[in-house]
C-alpha cells in the first residue's frame, strides 16, 4: 500500500497530463486552437492563483508540526495550496469543458493525488481543498478568457480574407 500511495501522491498526475493529451488529440480544427489557449491562460491563472494563496495563509507541513514521517522526500515548506492537486484539478476543468467524460475521470485522479498527498503525511486536508479550489476557478477562467479570444482572432481573420476577397477586381 506504501509503494501505491507514493506513486500515485508523486505520478498520478502524468496521468492527469496524459489523459488531457488524448482529449486535445482528439479534437480538431479550432477546438484544438482553443484548448491549448485555455491550458496556457489557466497555467498562468494557476501560478498566480498558488503565489497569492500561499503568500495569504501559512500551512506548516504534518511531518513538521505532527512530527510524523513523510513517505517520500520533501522540503518542509508551505504545504498550502497543493500545487498538485491544483495542477490535476486545472487541467481536469480545462479538458471537461470539451469532454465532459474525460475531464470527470481525470477530476477523479486528481482528487486521488490530493488524497495521496494526504496519505503520504505531506498535505493537510485544507491544502487539497484548497489548490482543488484554485485550479477550477483558473480553469473556468481560463477557458472563458480562451474562448473569446479565438472567437474574436477568428472573426478578425475571417473579416480580413472577405475584405481581401471583395478587393480583387473581376475581370
Amino acid at each position: 500500500m506504501h509503494t501505491l500511495i507514493v506513486a500515485v501522491a508523486q505520478y498520478g498526475i502524468v496521468l492527469v497530463g496524459l489523459g488531457a493529451a488524448v482529449a486535445w488529440w482528439r479534437r480538431a480544427g479550432q477546438d484544438r486552437v482553443t484548448m491549448v489557449v485555455a491550458g496556457a491562460v489557466t497555467l498562468v491563472l494557476l501560478f498566480l492563483g498558488i503565489k497569492l494563496a500561499a503568500h495569504l495563509w501559512v500551512d506548516p507541513r504534518p511531518f513538521v508540526v505532527d512530527h510524523t514521517k513523510p513517505m517520500f522526500a520533501h522540503p518542509a515548506d508551505n504545504g498550502f495550496p497543493s500545487d498538485h492537486t491544483a495542477l490535476g484539478v486545472a487541467i481536469a476543468g480545462v479538458v471537461a469543458f470539451w469532454k465532459r467524460r474525460v475531464g470527470v475521470v481525470l477530476l477523479a485522479v486528481a482528487v486521488l493525488v490530493g488524497v495521496a498527498r494526504v496519505a503520504a503525511h505531506v498535505h493537510h486536508v485544507p491544502d487539497i481543498l484548497g489548490g482543488a479550489g484554485i485550479g477550477a476557478v483558473a480553469s473556468v477562467l481560463g477557458v472563458l478568457v480562451a474562448r473569446r479570444a479565438v472567437d474574436a482572432w477568428t472573426a478578425r481573420a475571417s473579416a480580413g480574407s472577405d475584405e481581401s476577397r471583395s478587393s480583387v477586381p473581376k475581370g
